[in-house]
């Protein structure tokens, strides 16, 4: 039974491998991009004295100096009666991070050479439920990485982030109900092919476009969950003591790398629950078609093609969103956080889940 499985072992194998590769490699394009961004906005050059022989490429080899930076940095491990707790923390938060992406279907299924090939590397029904686990699972890396510091600062920091994630966990899942009432299912392809309808024959029936409100709560939760402005409070950098108070060196940079990785799995999951994953709009299996009438005929392989490269540039165009806040709006004080998260977000997210309900129940969906 074993040598009939090995083929798919090692085909979801080398699909785990890159997608991983995809993502630490675009993570670490962020760091870049965000010194890029917040430049450009703020009139300045931006990162770019790094150079190789006198190349410079727009300061892209700062990424390789960062990283270089982290690992030669000396590291310091406090007195600790947990010691192997304080060296495994970053890594639990940064695991759970990336695990959250084995479901995410950046593609449609192909047929290639007689068997079905997508960019996905599962696909349970119960697919969207796992990525929220794995991103609760996240916060255990904060909380215990500022307990077993042995720094009651860091405590309170790390107290201070399991709350806010906690908080907006509730927002954020209450804010996926809406949309998933509507698909009346849990399995991440069956979502995407559920939007590649449309209402008149033409409007695409993406989720922004039937559950507009879920959208604008989830992508705002979502931007608390992954810590950054203006949600950093458990960070704070050099204004907040936060959580990874003690930690330096490439641990530091798990921490910091892992907010990275949360913002690109908060943009997957947007573009898979609201903005069609990888369908293009008026693109069928057999090409461009409008009104249900062939327009353009193209091969199955462009199609594919194109649909997954839809699905990166819809995550592209999130992620550009989510650094446009960071950079635009200051951080909230902890109550308004708290305020905004329990008594604004998720009574919208509710009062959204029962409207959606009664109009289904109605329209006897």
């Amino acid at each position: 039974m074993f040598p009939d499985m090995l083929p798919e072992i090692l085909i979801d194998t080398a699909k785990a491998g890159a997608v991983l590769t995809g993502v630490l490699s675009f993570g670490g394009l962020l760091t870049w991009v965000e010194r890029k961004q917040s430049a450009l906005m703020q009139d300045r050059i931006g990162a770019n004295r790094a150079d190789i022989l006198g190349f410079r490429l727009l300061g892209l080899f700062h990424i390789m100096t960062d990283g270089l930076k982290m690992f030669m940095k000396e590291e310091f491990i406090p007195r600790t009666e947990h010691r192997a707790l304080f060296v495994l923390a970053p890594f639990i938060a940064w695991t759970f991070a990336l695990l959250g992406f084995a479901v995410i279907p950046f593609s449609p299924t192909i047929t290639v050479l007689g068997a079905g090939f997508s960019l996905q590397i599962a696909n349970p029904e119960i697919g969207i439920l796992y990525v929220f686990a794995m991103m609760g699972m996240t916060v255990y890396g904060v909380v215990l990485g500022g307990w077993s510091s042995n720094n009651n600062y860091a405590l309170l920091g790390s107290m201070r982030a399991t709350a806010q994630m906690i908080s907006y966990e509730v927002a954020l899942a209450a804010a996926a109900v809406g949309p998933l009432l509507v698909y009346n299912s849990l399995n991440m392809q069956q979502i995407v092919l559920w939007q590649g309808g449309y209402f008149q024959g033409w409007l695409p029936l993406w989720g922004i476009v039937v559950q507009p409100l879920a959208f604008l709560i989830f992508l705002t939760a979502g931007t608390a969950e992954t810590k950054r402005i203006p949600f950093d409070l458990p960070e704070g950098e050099s204004e907040i003591i936060g959580f990874q108070l003690e930690y330096s060196s490439m641990r530091f940079g798990a921490f910091m790398f892992t907010d990275f990785v949360e913002k690109i799995l908060i943009a997957c999951l947007a573009t898979t629950l609201f903005l069609g994953g990888w369908q293009v709009p008026w693109l069928s299996d057999s090409g461009l078609a409008f009104g249900g009438a062939s327009v353009l005929p193209l091969a199955a392989w462009l199609v594919w093609a194109l649909r997954a490269a839809a699905f990166a540039v819809k995550v592209c165009i999130v992620i550009y969103v989510l650094m446009l806040v960071r950079w635009t709006l200051p951080r909230f004080r902890y109550d308004q956080l708290m305020h905004l998260g329990w008594k604004f977000l998720l009574p919208l997210a509710f009062a959204n889940i029962i409207v959606t309900a009664i109009v289904l129940a109605v329209l006897n969906l």
